[in-house]
């Protein structure tokens, strides 16, 4: 067997694993279910009330962006996982098991895409609910799907090499939220960049939430005449900024959290 089918076969024996303490962990599985519901209405309804959109209806313009938001988030249940495997030794188990160093983290990953694409469902179930609709066809509302769900998983690699190089969950915990409140926030998921200070509207235009969030509006259909992307190269090429932006955080982060992996000890 090369490395790479080990990788595959330990990852998919790693993911059950990971699935099944997810299952049954309840606070998991609550934050599962009420999360995104909170999301979707405190959002939808606060927001909703107070922010105009020219030729949208406000919700319609920030689920989109909410899906971003919570597909970041989901990134951060990735490294926590991996410093809480760490912390507790698990990681020095495997380590000394004949697996390859990368099917820790392809577990790690593929179970949290899982958990993933189920709070990405709930919110769309409560988004239709409040009003959001999708108004183009059933392949683009899936590239949409599809997007947020590779981006999520990206983030998971970004998260867990960074999860794996501060160790401990408490450190995490915190480092995670400097990352990715600002990354999430600091984007057009629920104003348009536009309207941000310049140095501000600058940073908002290249970030990857912001290409991502306005590539699965166009998917969804949630968009208007009346108000066009931005003119900058990747609101303009929305769908082929974010591809490209997942390419590099992949390119970038697999093997460096690979790298992380084989150097992180319990201690």
């Amino acid at each position: 067997m090369n490395a790479v089918q080990m990788a595959v076969t330990d990852g998919v024996t790693v993911a059950k694993r990971n699935s099944i303490k997810i299952f049954r962990s309840l606070d998991l599985l609550g934050s599962l279910v009420f999360t995104p519901v909170m999301f979707v209405l405190l959002f939808g309804y606060v927001f909703g009330s107070v922010i105009d959109v020219p030729g949208l209806s406000y919700r319609e313009f920030m689920l989109p962006g909410i899906f971003t938001l919570a597909v970041a988030m989901g990134g951060i249940v990735t490294g926590y996982g991996l410093t809480d495997d760490l912390q507790k030794g698990i990681i020095d188990r495997f380590r000394s098991l004949p697996m390859s160093p990368a099917a820790v983290l392809i577990g790690r990953t593929t179970a949290d895409l899982i958990l993933s694409t189920a709070s990405l469902l709930i919110m769309g179930l409560v988004g239709l609910l409040v009003g959001w609709r999708i108004h183009t066809g059933v392949p683009e509302a899936l590239g949409g799907i599809v997007l947020l769900l590779a981006f999520s998983y990206a983030l998971s690699w970004v998260m867990g090499a960074l999860g794996l190089a501060v160790r401990k969950p408490e450190v995490f915990n915190n480092v995670s939220m400097v990352v990715v409140f600002p990354l999430t926030f600091l984007a057009n998921t629920f104003v348009d960049s536009g309207r941000l200070p310049g140095p501000l509207r600058a940073i908002a235009d290249w970030n990857p939430v912001s290409a991502v969030t306005q590539a699965a509006r166009e998917l969804f259909g949630n968009t208007s005449a009346a108000m066009p992307p931005r003119d900058v190269w990747p609101m303009q090429h929305a769908l082929l900024a974010s591809v490209l932006w997942i390419a590099l955080l992949l390119v970038v982060f697999v093997p460096l959290s690979v790298r992380c992996y084989k150097k992180a000890t319990s201690h």
